[in-house]
């Protein structure tokens, strides 16, 4: 756990209560705080309470009722807990607002993300991005946000090049000037890797989906490629591409990338969009579902949402409903988005036959069936085609070599 780094015994591991506010009869405020509990677990924290309550909208400046507020209090006298945790983005006055009456540290779900996004990067490209998220979310909270100085420790004061938050605006402006340069840097680089991949008629395939659904799982388990799992949400952050050579011989290029979530702050996307956008520049979205999750609708919902606002589109989709080995009863899965369905349970190898033929199919459905005779003084093109497509058949004839095969559209004009 991050904590253990921050904290020298177990009695400053913090305690929180999580807040929210419901504004319909349905339970999704129930089944968010139970997400955020786990994000706060991942967090390294300790959740000791929990309190919803139902309003027509967030109170302007206290984010619950003056009620609410009065029974917090209570709950916080009783639990000895050391801050709250509020199940949405809270405004600078909420926060101050908050902190005046309670007299503990005010977080919110953005802060907490934020805060394992800043244990989770590994890369440069990675503490860059987390850093300008978090500088950026901080820039207008510095009025609020009293108790989250860097003395006090504990969850929110992590980070890559962490600053105190007594640090004013301007330099907290410069900072994010200098780091915006670092990403445009980045994105060019980005860009340059991404120009001359696709030069390569080798096509790309991104790994999508919810936090913890197995993301990591499927790209270990096809390419070993020794990429961190844990059942903890955010295990991977950096994203991970690799070489997969299909049965048939056919090849892509398999790219994770960091997981999605409901309410995932927009900070974190602006900052992350360069990482983000792998999706949006690859051929094919392999979509994995943890299907043992009972908020799976809501996850998929959540997916598609976020890939929408990376204006990710016209895309092959391949749907992976995984974790099935932990269902009782195995109901009828369905994704509408979805080009092709594999129900699997990635972890013990099931499914893995059924994903590689809807890879080689979605492979097929990209590339032109061709039926050629080449001179024998073009031989190297059918070794070309049997790299980058799939070769059916290859006969040597006293004209040439006849070639029937599945072909990338874009090699066309080289054959």
């Amino acid at each position: 756990m991050y904590l253990a780094k921050l904290i020298e015994n177990k009695e400053e591991i913090e305690k929180v209560i999580l807040v929210a506010v419901s504004l319909d009869d349905s339970n999704d405020a129930d089944e968010s705080l139970d997400e955020l509990e786990e994000l706060v677990n991942t967090a390294g924290a300790q959740v000791v309470g929990r309190t919803i309550q139902n309003r027509e909208a967030v109170h302007p400046g206290t984010y619950v009722g003056k009620g609410k507020v009065e029974e917090l209090k209570d709950l916080i006298w009783e639990t000895q807990a050391t801050a709250i945790v509020c199940d949405d983005e809270l405004t600078p006055a909420q926060y101050k607002n908050l902190e005046d009456e309670l007299n503990v540290k005010v977080m919110d779900r953005t802060l907490i993300i934020l805060d394992i996004f800043a244990g989770r990067a590994k890369t440069a490209e990675g503490k860059i991005q987390v850093e300008l998220a978090q500088l950026r979310y901080r820039s207008s909270r510095l009025i609020g946000m009293k108790n989250l100085s860097r003395q006090g420790g504990g969850i929110g004061t992590r980070g890559p090049g962490e600053k105190k938050l007594e640090v004013d605006r301007r330099l907290i402006r410069d900072r994010i000037s200098q780091l915006k340069a670092e990403v445009k840097d980045m994105e060019a680089h980005r860009n340059v890797t991404r120009a001359k991949r696709s030069q390569n008629p080798v096509p790309v395939a991104a790994i999508v989906g919810y936090t913890n659904a197995g993301k990591s799982t499927l790209l270990n388990t096809l390419t070993d490629a020794k990429v961190l799992e844990e059942d903890k949400l955010f295990a991977t952050l950096d994203p991970t591409t690799r070489n997969y050579k299909l049965p048939d011989g056919q090849e892509i290029l398999l790219t994770d990338t960091v997981g999605f979530i409901r309410k995932l702050p927009h900070h974190l996307i602006d900052a992350f969009r360069s990482t983000l956008e792998e999706a949006k520049y690859s051929d094919i979205i392999i979509h994995v579902i943890d299907s043992s999750n009972p908020q799976m609708d809501k996850h998929i919902h959540a997916v598609y949402e976020t890939l929408e606002q990376l204006d990710v589109k016209d895309k092959i989709i391949i749907t992976v409903f995984n974790k099935q080995d932990r269902l009782e009863n195995k109901p009828i899965l369905r994704d509408f988005k979805a080009d092709y369905i594999v129900n699997a349970a990635i972890k013990n190898k099931v499914g893995i036959e059924k994903l590689n033929d809807a890879i080689s199919k979605a492979l097929k459905s990209m590339r032109v069936h061709i039926e050629k005779v080449f001179s024998y003084a073009d031989a190297g093109k059918s070794g070309l085609i049997r790299k980058y497509g799939q070769l059916l058949k290859e006969e040597y004839r006293d004209d040439g070599i006849y070639v029937e095969a599945y072909v990338p559209s874009e090699m066309m004009d080289r054959l």
